[in-house]
C-alpha cells in the first residue's frame, strides 16, 4: 500500500511538471511572437524613413539636373517622385520630370485607378468628366509602374496634373512599349536615368468634346519622352516622338535626338549641365546604347524605313501581304537551328521570342546553299523571297535555294 502511495506522488509529480512546462513553451512562444511583431514595425518604420530620404535624393538631383528651364510665370509643381509644371492653358502638364531608379525593380504595389484633381496646382487640373467616356484613355506621363516601389510616389502619379489625352492605340500599344523598354534599361543595368516627357502643346488644338466636361482639355497631336543617364562616366541620352495614334513599328523607330524633341517642344531640357556635355548628349540618337546585356531585346534592329526600293518590303509590312509572294527585307540578328526538325531559322531585327518576321530554312533545303546560311547571315541586312505565310501570329517565308535571298545591297540594285 505504502509503495502505491508514493507511485501516485510520483507520477502526481511529472505530470504536474508536464503542465509546468506547456505552460512555459506556450509564454515563450507569445513572447517570441511579440518579439517579431516588434522588430517587423522597426524594420517596416526603418524602410519609410529610407524611402523618404531615397525621395529626398531624387527630388534634390531632379532639380539640381533634370528641370527643363522655366519660362516666365512657370511654377514648378512637386511630388513625392516627380515635378511638373502645368498648362492651364491646355488643362494637363506641358512636362513632367521623374528619375526612374533600380528601386523600381522591387516595386510590387498595386494599381491605384483612382485619378484626383492635384490639389497642388493653383489653377485647378482637368477632372473625371472631362475624360470619361471621351474614348481618350487618361494616359500617365509619369508611368505608374515607375513608381511601384513607394506609396505616395505612385499615388501622385494619379494626379490630373499628370494626364494627357492618349488615342488606346498609342498609350496601350507602342508608348507603353517605350516605358517598358525604359524600365528594361534600368533593370538590367542597374542604373537610374533622368526622365523628362510631354505633349507638344500648341494654339489650336482639338479638345475632348463632351458635354459635361468641365474643362477644354487639348488633345495632342504627338507626345514626347527624353530618357538620360547622367550618373556614370559617360553620359548619354536618347529621345522619343510618337504619334497620337497608332505607331506600328518598335520603339527604336522612334528615336531622335534631344535637340529634335527641343525643336519640337520649344523647350530647353537640360540647361542645368555643363554646355559642353548639354550639347553633347543631345546631340546623340543611339539606341544600341540602351540595351544593358540580360535584356531580352538586346542586339535589336531598326526595320528598314518604308519605302524599300524595287517593291521591296520592311518586317513591319510582312504582315499586310500574307498569301503573297513578296521580298521582305531586314537584319537577321539571330540564327537558330531546332533539334527536332533541325530548320534554320533567321530572326529579322528582334531576337526570338519577339521577332515579328522570319524567314524558314527546312532541313531538306540544307543541301540547295552552299554555304552555312546559320551563321552567313548573322548580323547582315538580308532579303528573302517567297510566299509569306503565318504561324503563332508571326509572318514568316520559307527559303528554298539561294536564290530566294540576297544581301539587302544587292538586292536593292537588282531590278525585279
Amino acid at each position: 500500500m505504502r509503495q502505491f502511495v508514493l507511485l501516485v506522488l510520483l507520477l502526481s509529480g511529472i505530470h504536474g511538471t508536464s503542465i509546468k512546462a506547456q505552460v512555459d513553451l506556450d509564454r515563450q512562444l507569445h513572447d517570441l511572437e511579440l518579439m517579431r511583431q516588434k522588430v517587423q514595425q522597426q524594420d517596416e518604420a526603418l524602410v519609410a524613413r529610407m524611402d523618404s530620404t531615397k525621395l529626398a535624393i531624387i527630388r534634390r538631383d531632379i532639380q539640381r539636373m533634370g528641370l527643363p528651364k522655366l519660362q516666365a510665370g512657370e511654377e514648378v509643381v512637386v511630388h513625392p517622385g516627380h515635378m511638373l509644371v502645368y498648362s492651364e492653358k491646355h488643362e494637363q502638364p506641358k512636362w513632367v520630370a521623374h528619375i526612374a531608379a533600380p528601386d523600381l525593380i522591387k516595386g510590387n504595389l498595386a494599381r491605384i485607378d483612382s485619378f484626383l484633381p492635384d490639389p497642388l496646382v493653383r489653377t485647378g487640373t482637368a477632372v473625371t468628366a472631362d475624360y470619361w467616356n471621351s474614348g481618350y484613355d487618361r494616359g500617365h506621363l509619369v508611368p505608374s509602374a515607375d513608381m511601384r516601389w513607394n506609396q505616395d510616389a505612385l499615388r501622385a502619379t494619379y494626379y490630373y496634373s499628370n494626364i494627357s489625352p492618349q488615342l488606346p492605340e498609342l498609350n496601350r500599344g507602342t508608348w507603353a512599349e517605350l516605358e517598358d523598354w525604359g524600365r528594361r534599361y534600368v533593370n538590367f543595368s542597374k542604373r537610374r536615368v533622368f526622365v523628362v516627357t510631354g505633349p507638344v502643346l500648341r494654339d489650336g488644338l482639338p479638345t475632348l468634346q463632351k458635354a459635361d466636361r468641365k474643362n477644354e482639355v487639348s488633345i495632342p497631336e504627338y507626345f514626347w519622352k527624353v530618357i538620360a543617364d547622367l550618373d556614370g562616366p559617360e553620359p548619354k541620352a536618347i529621345g522619343f516622338v510618337m504619334r497620337n495614334g497608332t505607331n506600328e513599328y518598335p520603339p527604336v523607330s522612334y528615336a531622335v535626338s534631344v535637340d529634335s524633341v527641343e525643336a519640337l517642344s520649344g523647350l530647353d531640357l537640360f540647361p542645368a549641365l555643363d554646355d559642353e556635355l548639354e550639347a553633347r548628349i543631345e546631340a546623340m540618337r543611339e539606341p544600341k546604347a540602351w540595351y544593358a546585356e540580360g535584356d531580352p531585346f538586346f542586339g535589336e534592329a531598326e526595320p528598314m524605313p518604308a519605302p524599300l526600293p524595287n517593291g521591296m518590303f520592311n518586317t513591319v509590312q510582312a504582315k499586310y501581304h500574307i498569301g503573297k509572294t513578296v521580298t521582305v527585307c531586314g537584319t537577321v540578328v539571330s540564327t537558330r537551328k531546332t533539334a527536332k526538325a533541325k530548320a534554320i531559322y533567321l530572326n529579322f531585327d528582334r531576337m526570338h521570342p519577339h521577332q515579328d518576321f522570319y524567314a524558314t530554312i527546312w532541313e531538306y533545303n540544307g543541301p540547295n546553299f552552299s554555304y552555312d546560311p546559320e551563321v552567313y547571315f548573322v548580323n547582315k541586312r538580308v532579303c528573302v523571297t517567297g510566299k509569306v505565310t503565318v504561324f503563332d501570329d508571326i509572318p514568316r517565308i520559307s527559303i528554298n535555294n539561294e536564290k530566294e535571298v540576297q544581301l539587302y545591297d544587292e538586292a536593292a540594285r537588282t531590278k525585279r
